[in-house]
């Protein structure tokens, strides 16, 4: 049952009566749904429940402005829009509250989300584009309350790429630039910096957007007066007003209540933001909250009754039934046959939906009941098995886990013993695991022919006598045939445009592409990224730029809630191919020479991130990723753009494989794998450890999620049989994560002689100048002592103590 946009001039009077009484009758399915999925928590058969109940009434009215082709990116109160543009059933909705995970039947996110968190499809099961333009379109939630803002920029500025750039096929995108992006947000959540960094970005890049905010006077608990200035959000975002001379928003303040206003409301922002680009905010003043915050407490222990009287006769479903009434569009008699049959509705959807969540899992619980009696019957230690079963009998709700658990214990009771029912136990409990795992452990990273790790390497060609040039050279002339072979691609960042980046890797492109398409922005990393994400997911191929490593601890939470989680919390049914672009590892001081890789490497899986060790090898990493559609950080080194790499002549076309590390030197002795600016160090000491008899075996690690996924570096193991990680990183960073994957994971503890070692930075951050590089960082004497250390211990006669 879906909204519909209206005019009270357009339509007959019996007309606008059924749309009236339609979105009564929305309202109420909303309300009830909260009221009773409320219960199912209470009573056990759901784990946790935040609902949308007390804003109904505003996004009715949002959602009869909102076209084919729009964007929604909010947060998880907007159950009441979802019902409206009909992309929520009553059964959708306890699905995600049992946590479901037939896809099917739980369209959201197949139970990897708990309720409330929303989407729609973008893509098809084969990683191909739906017709966006067709059909109403939600990102994907996520539960940090301030996180759905990064995003929201990046879907609305692709409406102006669309409208403003040449030469980009819109097709199934975009029609004219006409689609709006709308943002919803509770007012409490407005505190966060990163609400205002979005704000403030829009209204300087002029984007159509609408914000709303559901202002209930709360977040949780802590009233707005602990929350907000003034205690008022509009109050204080009245310096983003526009003006007849000066770009900034248009302010709509509203009563949540008053359903004729809202409707004027949004119908005003919408006719702003689509036709003239202009972003608007709705202040959507005076909402309530009746069942609190969720189902971990109730309100009334912070609310006082002076509060909870005035919620109970301004909650806006009351005041718009007394609106129905008072307007003679229906009787109160006519109503309550209305509320009467939407509360079966409900409580029969309700009931549809936990029978098929439950009875498919009633059904292996038969099974190995079953198995379990039969296995009792030819085992000794038939009384524990026995005592397993029944257990498992008593529940009568059983969950997956209760199911598997009891399975898997039984077996501790048969060890040594061989039967038939033994063995059929083993084989339900492998089928089972086959089965379930993928239903909360797919998607991590596309499961379709476009997976980056599928495209295939493409080598640099060289003539015979190469031009030698400045790394920087062979990114810009890289980016540039990028930007040409893929119209819709574009960069943007701190610097990125007119100055062509700090270190001129996109020098000239600006004047040759545009000022969108290869874009300066201000100093605000975190709607950068979101930017990125938000451009992606409407199908543009944007390279976001974060102007140094260290900086992208501030677009941290951005990358990892968001970006990193899109493919998996959606079972695939979104992505967002962006690529982030920056620079870092060695250089100068404390925040222009971190290498903070193994924070990323664990908060960001879902994500490529490649560390380059040159320039060419940077460009090769962009030109795979743009035959992909997948996410990717991509780490240049700092101190290599002026040093000299010969010139491809395949500039644009030679492709770099994910996944793939490289051996740089072949040796005997020892391995050591390392990657970036470090790499360098290892070649120049390799050299020097040649001098006293030690033979390296060099490998570049390169790509480092994920990591050499042919396992060369464990044949390099079965020749030397001793193991040295150089890294950067702090102590038990990233040559942590990277000693288990190949000591663990590859099985090369089997081939080493001498324990695996590491060589880092020092715990600290880096100190400035060369010499606080030297003493903070591995150096090249210290490469050098370790590895004489380890063949020391190995052959003392051959090499005595150095020191």
């Amino acid at each position: 049952m879906q909204a519909t946009s209206f005019t009270k001039e357009d339509i007959s009077f019996e007309d606008f009566k059924s749309q009236i009484l339609n979105d009564y009758k929305v309202a109420l399915i909303s309300r009830e749904c909260s009221l009773l999925g409320r219960r199912e928590v209470l009573t056990g058969k759901a784990k946790f429940g935040i609902f949308g109940d007390g804003k109904e009434l505003p996004q009715l009215a949002m959602a009869k402005a909102f076209k084919n082709g729009d964007f929604r990116s909010g947060y998880y109160r907007d159950q009441t829009f979802m019902m409206a543009i009909g992309e929520l059933s009553i059964k959708n909705f306890f699905a995600g509250l049992y946590a479901h995970t037939d896809i099917e039947k739980e369209p959201m996110s197949a139970g990897r989300q708990m309720g409330g968190h929303f989407l729609t499809r973008s893509n098809n099961p084969d990683g191909s584009w739906l017709d966006l333009t067709k059909q109403k379109n939600s990102a994907a939630d996520i539960s940090t309350t301030g996180g759905q803002m990064p995003r929201l920029l990046g879907l609305a500025q692709a409406s102006k790429i669309y409208r403003e750039v040449n030469d980009i096929d819109s097709t199934g995108f975009s029609v004219n630039g006409n689609e709006v992006a709308w943002g919803t947000i509770g007012n409490a959540s407005t505190s966060e910096g990163i609400f205002f960094e979005t704000i403030n970005a829009a209204g300087v890049m002029q984007v159509p957007m609408v914000v709303s905010i559901w202002d209930d006077d709360y977040g949780i608990s802590v009233h707005a007066k602990h929350q907000t200035t003034k205690e008022n959000i509009g109050e204080i975002l009245k310096g983003f007003q526009r003006t007849e001379t000066e770009n900034g928003f248009e302010i709509i303040v509203v009563n949540g209540w008053d359903y004729v206003e809202l409707t004027k409301a949004y119908s005003k922002a919408e006719s702003i933001a689509r036709e003239q680009h202009v972003p608007v905010i709705i202040h959507v003043k005076e909402l309530t909250q009746p069942q609190g915050h969720s189902t971990s407490g109730s309100h009334e222990r912070y609310k006082s009754k002076k509060r909870l009287d005035w919620e109970k006769e301004y909650d806006c479903n009351i005041q718009f039934r007394s609106w129905i009434v008072s307007n003679n569009f229906a009787t109160t008699q006519e109503l309550e046959i209305i509320e009467k049959q939407v509360k079966k509705d409900v409580r029969d959807g309700k009931k549809e939906a936990w029978l098929e969540f439950i009875t498919p899992i009633k059904e292996q619980k038969k099974i190995v009941v079953k198995l379990l009696a039969e296995l009792g019957t030819s085992s000794k230690n038939k009384n524990f098995i026995d005592k397993i079963k029944n257990d498992l009998i008593a529940l009568d709700d059983p969950a997956k886990r209760q199911i598997l658990g009891s399975a898997r214990k039984a077996l501790r009771y048969v060890v040594g013993e061989n039967s038939k029912e033994k063995t059929a136990l083993i084989q339900w409990i492998d089928s089972f695991y086959v089965k379930t795992q993928p239903e909360y452990s797919s998607h991590l990273y596309s499961e379709t022919k476009n997976n980056a790790v599928n495209v295939a390497a493409v080598a640099p060609l060289y003539g015979d006598n190469p031009e030698q040039v400045d790394g920087r050279i062979v990114l810009r002339d890289n980016f540039d045939k990028l930007f040409a072979n893929h119209k819709n691609a574009l960069v943007f960042g701190e610097d990125s445009g007119k100055i062509g980046d700090v270190n001129q890797g996109l020098d000239g492109l600006q004047e040759k592409y545009g000022e969108l398409r290869i874009a300066d922005t201000g100093i605000r990393e975190a709607s950068i990224v979101g930017q990125g994400i938000g451009l992606a997911m409407r199908g543009l191929r944007p390279i976001a730029e974060i102007q140094y490593l260290d900086y992208i601890l501030y677009a941290l939470y951005v990358l990892s809630d968001d970006l990193s989680t899109l493919l998996y919390r959606t079972v695939g049914k979104q992505k967002a191919p962006v690529i982030i672009r920056t620079r870092g590892h060695r250089l100068e001081g404390i925040w222009h020479a971190g290498s903070p890789m193994g924070g990323l490497i664990h908060l960001l899986r879902g994500m490529y991130i490649l560390a380059p060790r040159n320039m060419t090898k940077a460009a090769g990493f962009y030109n795979t990723l743009m035959e992909s559609d997948e996410p990717a950080l991509i780490i240049e080194s700092l101190n290599g753009y002026r040093l000299k790499e010969p010139l491809p002549e395949n500039i644009g076309e030679f492709r770099e494989p994910i996944g793939v590390v490289e051996t740089l030197k072949t040796g005997s002795d020892i391995t050591i794998v390392s990657y970036g600016s470090t790499i360098r160090i290892v070649e120049q000491v390799a050299k020097e450890l040649q001098e006293v008899d030690i033979d390296v075996e060099l490998i570049d690690a390169q790509s480092l999620l994920p990591f050499d996924i042919d396992h060369h570096t464990l044949e390099s193991l079965k020749k030397t049989n001793r193991l040295l990680i150089v890294d950067e990183d702090v102590p038990g960073g990233c040559s942590a994560y990277l000693l288990q994957e190949i000591v663990e994971n590859q099985g090369g503890y089997k081939y080493l002689d001498s324990a695996p070692q590491t060589l880092t930075s020092k715990a600290h951050r880096t100190a400035y100048a060369s010499d606080g590089d030297y003493f903070s960082k591995p150096n090249a004497e210290d490469i050098f002592e370790k590895v004489y250390a380890i063949m020391h211990e190995s052959n003392p006669s051959k090499y005595p103590t150095l020191r």
